[in-house]
């Protein structure tokens, strides 16, 4: 059975939910990215958007909010549908939100390389080496001097530490990381690097899902 990524959402409003301390993690490095920030216009994707929790209401409250052309891909459409008109109801119309599959390079040609990325709650639903992978394409999809940020949950086997040393051999390096304690696992990595071009028609990953891969594992 496919999972119900749009019922999953409903955790971010228990407000002592693991989901929903992640969340005000996550758009406090969103914010604080967007301080830092050079003056002028920014770009900023965020794939497997879901609701677009993690960034509209932050671009909504803060005064680099109007500077930024976003786009948000998210596959499922109810969950895009909400973006879509929470963007809206903010009045961001630099924001769009792209009904699709987030994996998809051409989903984000036009807007690379960006100030900002979000590859939120993703590392934690494919496998290692599609994280490995799609650590290698965020120097494609970020501008030098520009932000990721991930999450990925501290659980046994603890994978962070290896994911920054991915991050570190493609040119990013910590701005913050979460941990073990917080058990939430969230990362920012500035990209001192110079991007690489995106090349189109590729995949980055494979999204399996948490449930999926446990059970893999259990196997």
């Amino acid at each position: 059975m496919t999972k119900d990524w749009y019922a999953w959402h409903r955790d971010y409003d228990q407000p002592e939910s693991a989901l929903a301390r992640r969340l005000a993690e996550v758009r406090q490095r969103v914010a604080e990215a967007l301080d830092a920030a050079p003056p002028g216009p920014l770009r900023a994707l965020s794939l497997c958007a879901g609701q677009g929790r993690d960034l509209i209401p932050v671009l909504a409250a803060h005064p680099r909010g109007g500077d930024v052309t976003a786009r948000l891909v998210e596959l499922d459409p109810r969950n895009a549908d909400l973006a879509r008109r929470a963007a809206a109801d903010a009045g961001l119309t630099g924001v769009e939100v792209v009904t699709g599959d987030a994996a998809l390079t051409d989903s984000y040609a036009d807007l690379t390389p960006a100030d900002l990325v979000l590859v939120c709650g993703i590392f934690g639903n494919i496998t290692d080496d599609d994280i490995r992978a799609t650590v290698r394409h965020c120097a494609s999809l970020c501008a030098t001097g520009g932000t990721v940020l991930w999450t990925r949950h501290r659980r046994e086997p603890d994978l962070v530490p290896v994911i920054c040393e991915w991050f570190a051999e493609e040119g990013f390096e910590p701005v913050a990381v979460g941990s073990p304690a917080d058990g939430v696992g969230v990362g920012a990595h500035r990209f001192t690097g110079t991007p690489r071009p995106l090349t189109r028609g590729e995949r980055m990953f494979e999204f399996v899902g948490y449930d999926v891969l446990e059970r893999t594992e259990q196997h």
